[in-house]
């Protein structure tokens, strides 16, 4: 393992009260204590906190986000602090995922239908390649990490080196390659394929996005070339170049026999169970299935839907726990946990981790109930909560918000609220909902409030309970003449993101939406927030909700929220006093030190744009094609935007990617060269009474 070390390359300084939080989290790890919880306002640089401690105390990291666009923004943020470490993003590599399901009700089976991102797929694999082969290594995954993965010792165990002047026959080698799951193709490479020319082999592997060039004297290698796939330029003539296999789940000789003996038994076992119980279709259902699956594994060493297979093919008894990416972390000799577990937006991400078997093991279940799968799939699953903490040793909770588990849990809570900017966290004021005397509501004063904040250049934002009213409210403004727009889940993500970037252009001034405050959105020209029925006990009204709200009008100096209610809850008066004392500690601070607090000043860029500059100079000035070879050869126009996109998912750029993904299908419209869609759902009819 090649041990280099965790070095920040940055022009910041920990300032403000991150030294202190630096510390305090950096000792509490050296004393030992297993649970420890940042608690850092927005605005404050957790980010750049966490980076810090994962410095100092040089242990290879698992940072888990609650989506993927949080993982990768984190990614991004690591990558940029840690230039030379392996940074690596690990997240589902579906881009559409239905899983198998049956409906007894309707007597329905759902097929698994999913659509694989080839490029996530390759971060997977570099995730787990980097985690085997070097010590500074910093994951960031989403909660997918604690889904079910191969074995990290047949993963280790199967890679395969080339070097110059290896003793091997070009047949020999593609064998080898066949032998790791590597496929073979005579057409363009992708990812985990191989083809023969001649005298040589070119292989794309499955962690990189460049292409091996193998070239043959006889039997002996005379020539390693890196090359690159789109342009075919040569990169480097290396010694050596180390592959690790195609695939994750993975059994081989001995080993995958004896898996095969134990699901043909597991098989006869249950066919012998449902046929005491009369249920004969059941029977044959999985008497069939199980068959197909036994002759393609022993022939093609996979078959769909292996992952099902994944604990007798590992071996395990009954009831384990799957392996998982954090498996493929280090280990101590005595087999404890040896990396820092950071868990970021713990309040949300916490409640993921704890819900994710049980919605898993229902669907999972009925499709044992009815001879869809053998008991055995019941164990392809992800951990348990209490399986996840065993596989992990040390953990720092990350939130503004941290919920009652991380502060209960946790042996020392370090709090990070003051901003190196000066900000200070917005002024808030409560007002009746009800109309009263000269006072006409909350609609009406909120729309008197945003009228006076657009006139001094503001930006204004308004969160409802209901999608219904927030576009009713939306239109209202329109009508009394403010340049209004709503927001909400049944908006497709591109076009949100348009939204925004015209609110914050300033092509419209108010922004109405139902529960687009939340974690991550930065919009530091938005001056003025109102709550609309604040006292609303609820999720969208909860402590967290508010807090959580209110602070996205910390970015901006002249930050005012008004909380609309006729009563005081609970949850309002937590989150009033939590911002107050975090308001009083930043001016402290900032009267102490002599600091003048200023708006962010935050670049807009609108992705499409950007999109569309890098699509022009990809295709123009790269590659020299014009429109017209385009109409005569549509494939390359659909092979090269299809380059883009990828290179756009390498820089975690999902949203430039979604874009990309929309065009290309846009042009196999036109061309007509979509595949035929695909039946989803079949009937399942009964064949015996």
């Amino acid at each position: 393992m090649i041990q280099n070390k965790l070095v920040i390359k940055s022009n910041y300084k920990p300032a403000g009260d991150q030294p202190e939080a630096i510390s305090a989290l950096v000792k509490g790890l050296k004393k030992g204590m297993k649970k420890q919880t940042l608690l850092g306002a927005t605005g404050t640089g957790k980010t750049f906190t966490m980076a810090n401690v994962i410095e100092q105390v040089q242990m290879p990291t698992l940072v888990i986000a609650h989506n993927k666009t949080l993982a990768a923004q984190l990614a991004q943020e690591f990558r940029a602090f840690f230039p030379d470490a392996a940074v690596h993003y690990f997240v589902s590599y579906y881009d559409y995922y239905q899983p198998e399901a049956y409906m007894p009700m309707t007597d329905t089976f759902i097929e698994k239908d999913a659509q694989i991102n080839e490029e996530i797929d390759r971060l997977r694999h570099a995730s787990t390649q980097a985690l085997l082969t070097r010590s500074d290594v910093i994951i960031v995954a989403s909660v997918s990490c604690i889904y079910g993965l191969g074995s990290p010792e047949e993963y280790k165990e199967m890679n395969f080196l080339i070097h110059l002047d290896m003793q091997t026959s070009k047949r020999e080698m593609m064998e080898r390659l066949i032998h790791i799951h590597f496929g073979r193709t005579t057409a363009d490479l992708k990812s985990g394929q191989f083809r023969a020319v001649g005298n040589k082999i070119d292989i794309m592997p499955v962690s990189e996005r460049y292409m091996i060039s193998v070239t043959f004297s006889g039997n002996l290698v005379s020539n390693i070339s890196i090359i690159d796939p789109v342009t075919s330029t040569i990169l480097e003539h290396p010694e050596q170049v180390f592959l690790f296999p195609a695939k994750h789940f993975l059994t081989e000789g001995d080993k995958k026999e004896r898996a095969l003996v134990a699901i043909e038994k597991e098989m006869q076992d249950t066919v012998k169970k449902f046929e005491k119980e009369g249920k004969l279709l059941e029977a044959e259902r999985i008497k069939r299935r199980t068959q197909n699956d036994i002759a393609m594994i022993r022939a093609m060493g996979y078959c769909s839907g292996i992952e099902n297979y994944s604990r007798p093919l590992s071996g395990k008894p009954p009831g384990s726990a799957p392996e998982t990416l954090m498996s493929y972390f280090p280990h101590d000799t005595d087999g404890k946990p040896a990396f820092l577990t950071m868990i970021d937006e713990s309040h949300v991400t916490l409640p993921q981790l704890h819900g994710m078997y049980a919605g898993d093991a229902s669907r999972k279940n009925t499709l044992v109930e009815f001879g869809f799968r053998l008991p055995s799939a019941k164990d392809n699953r992800p951990l348990k909560y209490d399986e996840f903490e065993k596989r992990i040793d040390q953990v720092i909770y990350v939130s503004a918000t941290p919920s009652k588990i991380e502060l209960g849990e946790s042996e020392q809570v370090v709090q990070q609220i003051i901003r190196p900017t000066g900000l200070v966290d917005p002024l808030v004021d409560i007002r009746p909902v009800t109309p009263e005397g000269d006072y006409k509501g909350q609609v009406q004063d909120f729309i008197n409030e945003a009228e006076q904040e657009i006139k001094k250049g503001g930006r204004v934002l308004a969160t409802t309970l209901t999608k219904k009213m927030a576009e009713d409210l939306s239109e209202y403004l329109k009508e009394r003449k403010i340049k209004s727009e709503y927001l909400h889940s049944d908006i497709k993500t591109i076009d949100r993101i348009k939204i925004i970037t015209e609110f914050r252009r300033g092509n419209f001034d108010c922004l109405v939406g139902v529960n687009l405050l939340r974690e991550g959105l930065d919009m530091p020209e938005v001056s003025f927030i109102g709550i609309l029925d604040a006292d609303k006990e609820g999720f969208l009204r909860s402590e967290t909700s508010l807090i959580q709200t209110i602070g996205r009008a910390a970015r901006n100096v002249d930050g005012r929220v008004v909380l609309y209610a006729d009563n005081m809850t609970g949850s309002m008066e937590r989150a009033i006093g939590e911002t107050k004392r975090r308001r009083d500690t930043q001016l402290a601070y900032n009267q102490k030190h002599g600091i003048t607090p200023l708006t962010i000043k935050k670049k807009i860029e609108d992705i499409t744009e950007q999109m569309e500059s890098q699509h022009e100079k990809s295709v123009y000035e790269n590659f020299k094609l014009d429109s017209e070879l385009f109409a005569d050869n549509p494939k390359e126009l659909i092979r090269l935007k299809e380059q883009e996109m990828n290179d756009a998912v390498a820089d975690l750029d999902f949203e430039t990617a979604a874009l990309l993904r929309d065009e290309i299908v846009a042009v196999k419209e036109k061309f007509q060269l979509l595949d035929k869609p695909k039946k989803k759902v079949a009937k399942m009819k009964r064949i015996f009474k």
